[in-house]
């Protein structure tokens, strides 16, 4: 399948007329009628009932509203790229764990979306993740949670978020005094399971400097799973406080008795990197964070 055949079909299924789309198309009938062929035998279904007047299948219709959105992205990444191309914009990729959208990151996107000379790409990853794509180039700023050395990368502590005990309504400690030595007995959802080291490894490291261990009953990838198994009763867990922003009405939480139990917004960038876009992007940081 190439392109072509989108960009064929999708002009068909818009006039659902061979004459008119050739004509928009400027092939000739029979090529076109052959390339249709081509598509619908590659994907091994008929698109179009061959009446009169012509009709898209249901398999055709499904096939043109998909196909039609992946030719609108293409056809935005295309004149995105052009743009940037022609130093008419600037690129600035950002890679962000999931917690960090609690706190500082929504407003900071919103500011930087405002900038019309900046493309801004958004993808979600852990800070193991983001590392290994600035490396790389695939990413130029990264925020996330947990500190990994590596001298081709500058990291800085954004801010300190305290940490809070995430229970199901009706839990016992609701109400009471928590600390870490009484969560020991509780049932655990941690996460993320994998990659690591994560955010999991840093809530053990907080238990293992007690001398305490964390009783996981449960493992899972996304916070959202996590605070749902809770909220369904299977154990406990520990988020960063921002993620009380997020109001649920079956999960309560409560705050630790330790103040050094905190999770770190990191930002996380290339060393020696001053490209004008991330210098930008740092200093809209620098302005909401005071430092």
């Amino acid at each position: 399948m190439e392109l072509r055949h989108l960009r064929y079909f999708r002009v068909l299924a818009q006039t659902l007329n061979f004459t008119r789309a050739a004509e928009l198309l400027h092939i000739a009938q029979p090529p076109l009628s052959r390339q249709i062929r081509q598509l619908e035998e590659t994907l091994g279904v008929d698109l179009l009932e061959r009446s009169r007047p012509l009709r898209l299948t249901e398999a055709g219709r499904y096939f043109y509203e998909q196909s039609a959105m992946l030719l609108d992205q293409l056809e935005q990444i295309s004149e995105g790229t052009r743009r940037i191309a022609n130093s008419e914009r600037q690129w600035l990729r950002i890679g962000f764990a999931p917690s960090t959208l609690y706190d500082l990151l929504p407003e900071l996107i919103r500011q930087l979306r405002s900038n019309q000379e900046l493309e801004l790409g958004l993808q979600e990853m852990i800070t193991l993740q983001q590392v290994e794509a600035l490396k790389a180039g695939r990413i130029d700023i990264g925020f996330g949670r947990i500190h990994i050395k590596d001298p081709a990368i500058d990291q800085q502590v954004l801010r300190e978020d305290p940490l809070v005990v995430a229970l199901p309504c009706g839990h016992p400690l609701i109400g009471q005094p928590i600390d870490l030595v009484r969560l020991a007995f509780e049932p655990f959802v941690l996460y993320p399971a994998t990659p690591r080291p994560s955010y999991a490894d840093h809530i053990m490291a907080l238990f293992s400097s007690q001398g305490l261990s964390v009783q996981v009953i449960q493992w899972t990838n996304e916070l959202q799973t996590a605070l749902g198994l809770v909220a369904a009763g299977l154990g406990i867990t520990l988020v960063p406080a921002s993620v009380q922003r997020q109001h649920r009405d079956d999960i309560v939480y409560a705050p630790l008795s330790e103040a050094a139990a905190v999770s770190p917004i990191i930002l996380s960038r290339r060393v020696g990197d001053n490209s004008p876009q991330v210098r930008h992007c740092l200093s809209l940081i620098e302005r909401m964070t005071g430092h």
